[in-house]
């Protein structure tokens, strides 16, 4: 009965244990090509205003295409900072993020999961504006 129960025991340690995932950081470029703002608050930059996109994303030279990504984020605080969620879409496996993203300045995202090859991702992704016009940002996934 006792090999029984350390046999259980054992099995459901197992079960219970967070995937295997190999800690590293990631890196890649995002072309905000697709971003479009419909306005749903007041007039002009409100709360509530919804943005959606579906950019092309490079890897970290910024010369190859690699996959790409979707969401959407809400405005929560006029002229500073949306609630974001999106999915970085590539060939072996997707990342999801979620989290504020401020008008100026860069910004921590959440990574809240992902699939294939990034089956039980967590920890964070950094987003750096690449210029002026936001037209290019850098992605910096640290992933646990």
């Amino acid at each position: 009965m006792l090999e029984s129960k350390a046999s259980y025991i054992a099995l459901a340690a197992l079960l219970l244990a967070p995937p295997a995932f190999a800690a590293r950081t990631l890196h890649f470029v995002e072309h905000a090509l697709t971003d479009h703002t419909l306005d749903l608050g007041a007039k002009g930059d409100s709360r509530g205003d919804l943005l959606t996109f579906a950019n092309p994303v490079f890897d970290a030279t910024n010369k190859q295409r690699v996959g790409g990504d979707q969401g959407f984020c809400i405005r929560v605080v006029t002229g500073a900072s949306w609630e974001c969620f999106w999915t970085l879409i590539l060939k072996d496996g997707q990342i999801t993020v979620e989290g504020p993203f401020y008008d100026a300045g860069d910004s921590t995202l959440t990574v809240t999961g992902g699939t294939g090859a990034y089956a039980g991702a967590r920890g964070s992704m950094v987003l750096h504006s690449r210029n002026a016009k936001s037209t290019s940002y850098d992605f910096t996934y640290h992933l646990l």
